[in-house]
């Protein structure tokens, strides 16, 4: 079974080759230099058009010690 549908895969190949112009822009607006950088934009590209693309995951976030009272 594909994980992520054929125009999926076309919308990161346009990202990274805009990547490579150097016209892909993040989302403050600064050129993108990343490869991985450029799928992940890609991907998110995909996503929001409503194509078949895995949810995004989730790192396992550090969680913070509550500071002891003194």
């Amino acid at each position: 079974m594909a994980r992520y549908s054929r125009s999926a895969s076309k919308d990161v190949k346009s990202a990274v080759k805009r990547q490579k112009k150097g016209t892909l822009k993040s989302g403050k607006g600064g050129a993108v230099k990343s490869r991985k950088q450029a799928i992940a934009i890609g991907l998110s590209e995909a996503r929001k058009k409503g194509k078949k693309v895995p949810n995004k995951k989730t790192g396992a976030r550090r969680k913070t010690k509550p500071s002891k009272p003194k």
